[in-house]
Parts: structure tokens; C-alpha cells; sequence
């Protein structure tokens, strides 16, 4: 048996917390958690926000980040306890023998500098390679990573490319000092479905040409699961299970894995239309202010009562800009919102009170979409207040029956954001926008920041409350998995343009545009060889075109 190159023992993490009026005290993050790591293998660790993926993949660079101790265990890598080494051999580790992947590139570049500056700094310092060796490593890792003109691409500044060229660009930053390990933390959490499929592909090849020692880090198995040759599933700190891929995916031991595995399987039959539309969008197209090109071009698309219009697409495609005309946002040039029996006026601030509340939007990020000095009872009741005048005891009864709508129930009130998880802040951001009985309630990715278990329940709560209060959902997102959940008809959008547009079943079976096949077929499956297959059946399409 291959000796591990990275072996953990038994590794405790801690932190020092500052509860409000109460004195720091000291908790454990990561309990007692040990595995190993070859040569050329991958090792996925998954589990859901503060599951302690990310502290544990930065301990194996001896780093605890934001105030966090590695407080007892062992880690060893590449013949030493990394835990009880001089401050100048980690220095040389870090960066030279292990690196990092970040789940943002953009915010991990230097706006000021050159990618190839960047992508072969650590090389460089760590004596590696002469500035040219390292330059032409680069320009080797960017053709081997899939990047356009590979020879040029090294010259442009980071806002210069697109969000997958630069992930993998980052890539390429990590593997040019030839490391022995890289740790990958959620490198493609943030990308489309069609940019991830490539970055993915770009890293599977990479790592399997390289031949160095990975920690994958993500809390999506189905994407964890095509470049891992091992799992680990942690929860709150603590190992759940941890085995081959095949055994998490096809045959999990523990309620927590089965539970990761058989996400996203909703079962929601499409609804057939009883009534008039209540949102008409009809021609709409539209540009930002000082722009000579339009980001919308003749859209549309209509949202009947108690159903869900889903509209997919990448970045850049146009979803957003619809919801931002649909609300006001930005006028229109050409074309008409009618809503409700009526055509809304292109500018919000001159729209009615009733225009307000009918027509109502959910956000992707819920942190920035309330006031962290205002409690859970007060952030609900501003609407109840605003539309209908609500006071006293009378108002205190609706919130209370708003949270127990969301499932969150008695002892919420007095809350505040901070205290809240990811999933709650959105059932509270679902909560007000309820609180103003609309007809329309806009959701805009707003499940695409939580972890598949939350987004689930999320999904979930949305179709209970569409039965309850016949509301209809605009929902955009880039995930077909969450389309499939929750849609009753598809908008696909593609630079402006609705490409593909019909009920659910029949923008999802064949014959299909290439657009929306290039959707569809970037889904990640949670089954063995799925990235393989893809890779396989694309590079043949390649061959012959």
C-alpha cells in the first residue's frame, strides 16, 4: 500500500466566540476528525456551511483562519507534523509544497497586475523556477486548463476574462509551483452550470496529469462526486461517514449521507393554466442607461395565478435584467408589463401603492437584504404597517402567523439576522414579502447561496405556500435541478433573448436548440463516470464538427 503523503489524526479545531452580552468563551469547531491522502488521489470533504470543510482543508496548510486554533491533533505532510513546525518552513509549504483554491477568484486577484504575474509569483519566490521556467509552465497549465490563446491570455488583466477563465487561472496559479497538494474550496460554487462543467473537466485533467495529492472541498455531492476518489461527510465538526465514492453515492451508511444523496428529488407535476395571466411581458426590450447595445431584445413571456415561471440561463443572459424592468427598475425601451389587468408604469417611483404591494421580490442574498439592527418581528411587520395600516396586538397576531407559515414558529421574533442560519434569514425574506399578500412574488436565485439540503426545504416551503396562498412564482436561477423542483413553464434565456420557452415538459424533452442541450447536459448527475462520459461525448462532437 502507497504511504499517505497527508495523514490527519485525530485534528481539533478551535475558536474564541463573543456572544452579545455575554463573556468570549471558547468552543470546538472541528472534533477529532483523521484521514489520509496519496499521492495522485482526491479526497472530497462535504457537508453543509459550518460542517468545518474549509478549516479543516486550510489546516493542512497549518492556517486557521479568522481567529481560528488548531488546538490539538496531528497533521502530517510530506514526512512532518505541519502543527509543530518553524514559522520558516511553513513559509516554504505554503505555496510552494501546498496551495489553494478559492471559491472566489475574482476577489483572490490583484485588479492592478497581470495574470501571469500573478499566476507565477509563488513559483518564483518559492525557487522553483527562473522567471522564464515559470512563465512557460504557465503557458503549458493554461493549454493543459482549456484557456483561449494560452501564449496571450498570461497579458490581460483579471477583469479581462470571464469568471470560468479566471477559476481557471487560479488553477493554474495553484499548480505552477508543481506542489505536492492543492486544496480546491468550493471552485465552482459560483459559476454556471455550463462554465463548472468546464472548470471541473479542466481540474479532473489536471490533477490526473500532475499527479498531486487533492482536497476537494464543496457541499454539492453530485459534484464532489466526479472528482474524488474518496469522501468525507462532516457535519457540525464531526466525521459522519467517510469511504470510495462508489460506497457514499451508491450504498450510504448514515441517515445525514442518504439524506445528501436523494437531494433535489422533489417530485412537482406541472399545473395547466385556469385563469388569465397575471404578469404579461410582451416585446420588452431594454438597455442599461449610457449603453448603445440592448441586454433585453423582444422578451416574452407570461406568469399565471398559483403557478411558476422558471427562467434559466448563464450569467449575463438577461434573467436579472427582466426582473429589474418587471419591477421597475429599469425602463423599458420597447414593450409593455401588464400585471394584475393592468399596464405598470416602466418607472418604480411612479407606480401605486397597490403596484407595490401586488408585485413583490425575494433576493439571492438574504444578509444584504435586511437590516441587521432590526429584529425578525419588525423586519415582517414594516409591510404589514406600510400596506395596511396594521398596529399593536393586531400586527403582533400576523407576524406570528407569518413565521409559523415558514415553519420557524414562537421565539423568532425578537431575533436578529446574526442569529439566524442562512436558511431562516430566507424563510424570513419569504415571510415579508408574504406579509404584503402579493400576487406575484419574484424569486431571484434565491436558493443558489445555501447549501442542497436548506435550498431543499426552501423549494419546498415555496410550493406549500403557492397552495395556500395561489401565488405566482417568478423564479430565476441558473440550476436546471431546482427548475425541475419548482417550475410549471421555462423561460431559456441566451444573451438577451428567450431561446427555448413552453411548459415544463416540453422545454425539457428533445428535440432540443444547442443551447439549451448545452444546459441540460452540464447538470451534474450523481452517478460514477458522469464527467467522464460528458468529456467524452464532447470531445467526439469536437472531432467532428
Amino acid at each position: 500500500m502507497t504511504e499517505a503523503f497527508v495523514r490527519v489524526r485525530d485534528l481539533k479545531i478551535g475558536a474564541t466566540v463573543y456572544p452579545p452580552g455575554e463573556k468570549p468563551h471558547d468552543i470546538e469547531i472541528v472534533h477529532g476528525v483523521s484521514f489520509d491522502l496519496e499521492k495522485g488521489k482526491v479526497l472530497g470533504l462535504i457537508g453543509e456551511s459550518g460542517a468545518g470543510k474549509s478549516t479543516i482543508g486550510l489546516a493542512s496548510m497549518a492556517y486557521g483562519r479568522g481567529g481560528v486554533e488548531l488546538t490539538g491533533g496531528e497533521v502530517w505532510v510530506n514526512g512532518r507534523d505541519i502543527l509543530k513546525t518553524s514559522k520558516g518552513d511553513l513559509r516554504s509549504l505554503r505555496g510552494g509544497e501546498v496551495t489553494y483554491v478559492s471559491q472566489s477568484a475574482a476577489a483572490s486577484f490583484n485588479p492592478a497586475k497581470q495574470i501571469l504575474e500573478q499566476v507565477t509569483e509563488a513559483a518564483i519566490r518559492h525557487g522553483k523556477f527562473t522567471k522564464a521556467e515559470a512563465e512557460a509552465r504557465a503557458i503549458v497549465l493554461f493549454e493543459k486548463l482549456g484557456l483561449p490563446e494560452p501564449e496571450r491570455i498570461g497579458r490581460r488583466y483579471p477583469h479581462q476574462v470571464s469568471g470560468g477563465q479566471l477559476q481557471r487561472c487560479m488553477t493554474a496559479l495553484a499548480l505552477c509551483p508543481e506542489p505536492d497538494l492543492v486544496v480546491f474550496d468550493e471552485p465552482t460554487t459560483a459559476l454556471d452550470v455550463t462554465t463548472q462543467i468546464d472548470v471541473l473537466m479542466a481540474i479532473k485533467e489536471a490533477i490526473r496529469d500532475t499527479g498531486v495529492a487533492a482536497l476537494y472541498i464543496t457541499h454539492d455531492l453530485a459534484v464532489v462526486a466526479q472528482v474524488s476518489d474518496d469522501i468525507m461527510v462532516l457535519k457540525m465538526g464531526e466525521m459522519v461517514e467517510y469511504g470510495s465514492v462508489d460506497q457514499i453515492i451508491n450504498a450510504p451508511q448514515e441517515e445525514y449521507t442518504r439524506a445528501l444523496v436523494s437531494v433535489r428529488s422533489i417530485e412537482h407535476e406541472e399545473k395547466q393554466p385556469t385563469s388569465e395571466p397575471v404578469l404579461i411581458c410582451e416585446n420588452i426590450t431594454a438597455r442599461y442607461k449610457g449603453t448603445k447595445f440592448d441586454v433585453l431584445k423582444d422578451v416574452n413571456v407570461e406568469v399565471h395565478p398559483g403557478q411558476t415561471l422558471a427562467v434559466v440561463g448563464e450569467s449575463g443572459s438577461g434573467k436579472s435584467t427582466l426582473a429589474r424592468v418587471i419591477t421597475g427598475l429599469l425602463p423599458q425601451r420597447e414593450g409593455r408589463v401588464h400585471f394584475a389587468g393592468r399596464d405598470l408604469n416602466p418607472v418604480m417611483r411612479t407606480r401605486s401603492r397597490e403596484d407595490l404591494r401586488e408585485l413583490q421580490m425575494i433576493y439571492q442574498m438574504a444578509d444584504t437584504a435586511m437590516n441587521p439592527r432590526q429584529t425578525v418581528g419588525t423586519i415582517i411587520g414594516r409591510p404589514l404597517e406600510f400596506y395596511f395600516g396594521l398596529r399593536g396586538a393586531e400586527k403582533q397576531k400576523r407576524i406570528q402567523e407569518l413565521l409559523d407559515e415558514i415553519e420557524l414558529g414562537k421565539g423568532f421574533q425578537d431575533r436578529y439576522p446574526a442569529e439566524l442560519s442562512g436558511g431562516q434569514k430566507q424563510r424570513v425574506c419569504i415571510a415579508r414579502a408574504l406579509a404584503a399578500k402579493p400576487k406575484l412574488i419574484i424569486c431571484d436565485e434565491v436558493t443558489s447561496a445555501l447549501d442542497p439540503l436548506v435550498a431543499d426545504g426552501i423549494l419546498k416551503l415555496l410550493l406549500d405556500l403557492q397552495k395556500i396562498e395561489n401565488v405566482a412564482y417568478l423564479f430565476i436561477t441558473h440550476d436546471l435541478a431546482t427548475v425541475r423542483a419548482i417550475a410549471d413553464s421555462i423561460a431559456v434565456m441566451y444573451q438577451g433573448e428567450v431561446v427555448r420557452y413552453g411548459t415544463k415538459t416540453e422545454v425539457l424533452s428533445p428535440p432540443f436548440d444547442d443551447y439549451t442541450d448545452l444546459l441540460l447536459s452540464s447538470v451534474p448527475e450523481m452517478k460514477l463516470g458522469w464527467l467522464e462520459d460528458v468529456i467524452a461525448n464532447r470531445k467526439m462532437e469536437s472531432a467532428g464538427n
